[in-house]
């Protein structure tokens, strides 16, 4: 017969191993579904990747950022983060009219843009002075501006996204390309109305051949054209290709040799881009960037074609917070209005 304190020994080593064997269980059995939301949420492959997208606030058209902001925003899933660049006394502004809207739930960077860096880089012109603005620069800058990113989307304030904007971020880019645009000849839906307003969409349209500098460029003068409203670029190709030196270079020589202007088709940002990007970019989907709404107060796509867009971009002197415009109701569902009361939408009512 054991002694009683043998006894409790044993029994008290059983119990023990009991308690062992049941925290062993918890632990490493536990419901596969459990350990797959664990194995989920530590994973690489499953971690959303950011969307960082840029656009300008203009003093006296921030309502168009909010419409486009709004407009992403309310279209996609996509973890977004918008860089929202603007000038430094407009920047309060726009922070308010986001913070004191629906808008405050979006993921959000306010850039200010240091207009010093144009010195000396724009010829002045007074045909359209609005095309001069140092916020239509910022696409040249986008690695100065964004410092973390891979890969951004640049878009003019005077769009409307219906897609979601993930479809965009996916563009392939070709290697060695620094960007992706939509050729001006892409679609033959828009090639009517291109011809019906007279738009160029060629490089004839915005470069000068007149001049040398030009010609020797070797650029045929029928080349389709690309817009540069829509971009999606690659920041490590853009830094290695120094694409912002190379812009600057053609900015440069514009103010000495008036190689383009405001009067040709495209204005003074366009222009650098059709010559440093020449040959060198890949293409987004052509539904991605339906252009022209803004060419004319009274050339209008179908309504069924502009359902199927996924981006509509009001380029042109026609814009749809003002009056004449076209197909001004697309634009007013995404529109926020100011709470400060500001902003105004020109309507032939008012």
């Amino acid at each position: 017969i054991l002694p009683f304190a043998s006894v409790n020994q044993i029994l008290l080593f059983l119990l023990v191993l009991t308690v062992c064997a049941i925290l062993y269980n918890k632990v490493h059995k536990a419901p596969s579904s459990l350990k797959n939301e664990t194995v989920d949420l530590e994973s690489p492959e499953e971690m959303e990747e950011e969307i960082p997208v840029v656009i300008c606030a203009a003093a006296g058209r921030m309502g168009a950022a909010i419409a486009a902001i709004s407009s992403i925003y309310s279209n996609s899933e996509a973890n977004i983060l918008f860089y929202v660049v603007g000038l430094k006394n407009s920047i309060p502004h726009i922070r308010k009219w986001i913070e004191n809207s629906k808008l405050k739930e979006i993921k959000f960077k306010i850039v200010e843009f240091n207009p010093m860096v144009l010195k000396g880089k724009i010829r002045q012109d007074a045909s359209r002075p609005e095309l001069l603005q140092p916020l239509n620069f910022v696409r040249f800058y986008l690695p100065l501006l964004i410092q973390k990113h891979e890969k951004v989307i640049y878009l003019d304030d005077d769009v409307i996204v219906q897609g979601d904007i993930q479809e965009l971020y996916d563009t392939k880019l070709a290697p060695g390309h620094a960007a992706a645009f939509s050729d001006d000849c892409d679609l033959p839906s828009t090639h009517e109305m291109v011809r019906s307003v007279g738009m160029q969409n060629t490089y004839m349209g915005f470069l000068d051949y007149r001049k040398q500098a030009i010609r020797d460029l070797g650029i045929s003068p029928s080349t389709c054209s690309f817009n540069p409203g829509v971009i999606v670029a690659n920041m490590t190709e853009w830094k290695h290709q120094r694409i912002t030196k190379q812009l600057e270079k053609w900015m440069q020589r514009n103010v000495e040799e008036n190689l383009y202007s405001s009067t040709l088709g495209g204005g003074v940002a366009t222009s650098p881009m059709l010559i440093v990007f020449y040959g060198k970019h890949s293409t987004i989907n052509p539904m991605w960037h339906i252009r022209h709404l803004g060419w004319s107060p009274d050339t209008r796509y179908s309504e069924h074609f502009l359902q199927e867009a996924k981006l509509l971009h009001w380029n042109g002197r026609y814009k749809p917070w003002d009056y004449p415009s076209v197909h001004n109701d697309l634009w007013e569902n995404w529109f926020i209005p100011d709470p400060s009361g500001k902003f105004k939408l020109t309507r032939p009512e008012s």
